[in-house]
């Protein structure tokens, strides 16, 4: 047990909460979707979702602050902060497709410390806190420790990535294609779930040039306690503020990649 194994029991509370709302909203025909203000898309599942975490945090812990990707923040009396994305890959979720999950992370001083990942219709559920280790299953009573992969050569490497439109935005896309062309495979799992096979040893690279807090927050316990690391760009522990981007590896691969994508080496 860790000093934060209650903080994580109460975030598998929250996911299980989550799932039931997002499983009896996904694929429903009566499902509303509205465009945000920055013309992504959010859905009746998205807000309900967040709405029922924020009551039992409300309940359970009055005094943590709160980021959630909807309803923005709540203040904390002291040094902890609860960060959630209640659906994190929404297009995929308002299409059918199965690959999405709710976000839940607790920081500690800026810095994340428990991390659950909980993508209901895949079945699958991952979690960690600071010093416990990583683990995944079907649920938190059949979950098995994860480690990421012992990979060194990127020619022998599996690279995740984001949409290539987003590296073309921020002027990396010819960084990036290089690295496709150099690394055994290629594919663009996209959002959580290419840092989740990243921390299951599944593949050993992925990147992605830009996201918010509560994209990445509940990921990097998850992969660091697998024995991975998660940086920015620049090589600056992630999360690096509430705009980051990210770079997530093994380990054995990360100086590489960080040369690759014309960067400084990790600090």
């Amino acid at each position: 047990m860790t000093g934060y194994a209650e903080d994580l029991a109460l975030a598998h509370r929250l996911a299980d909460a989550a799932d039931a709302i997002s499983m009896a909203r996904f694929r429903a025909l009566d499902l509303r979707v509205e465009s945000k203000p920055d013309l992504t898309p959010v859905s009746d599942a998205d807000t309900a979702v967040e709405r029922e975490i924020r009551a039992l945090l409300a309940q359970q812990r009055p005094e943590d602050g709160l980021l959630g990707e909807e309803y923005g923040v709540t203040p904390a009396v002291g040094a902890r902060q609860w960060v959630v994305d209640p659906i994190d890959g929404t297009k995929n979720f308002v299409r059918g497709v199965p690959i999405w999950a709710t976000l839940i992370a607790l920081l500690e001083d800026g810095r994340p410390v428990v991390g659950v990942v909980s993508a209901p219709a895949l079945g699958r559920r991952w979690w960690a806190a600071q010093g416990a280790g990583a683990y995944a299953g079907p649920d938190v009573d059949s979950g098995e420790p994860i480690r990421v992969s012992q990979v060194r050569d990127l020619a022998d490497a599996s690279l995740c990535y984001s949409s290539l439109s987003g590296w073309e935005e921020s002027g990396q896309l010819e960084p990036v294609l290089q690295l496709m062309r150099d690394t055994w495979r290629s594919r663009a799992y996209g959002d959580f779930y290419g840092y989740m096979l990243l921390a299951e040893g599944a593949l050993d690279v992925m990147i992605e040039p830009e996201l918010s807090l509560w994209d990445v927050a509940a990921l990097v316990p998850i992969v660091t306690e697998a024995g991975g690391i998660m940086t920015d760009l620049e090589g600056a522990a992630a999360p690096a503020g509430t705009e980051t981007s990210a770079v997530a590896s093994n380990n054995m691969l990360h100086s590489n990649i960080l040369r690759r994508l014309g960067r400084p080496t990790a600090r």
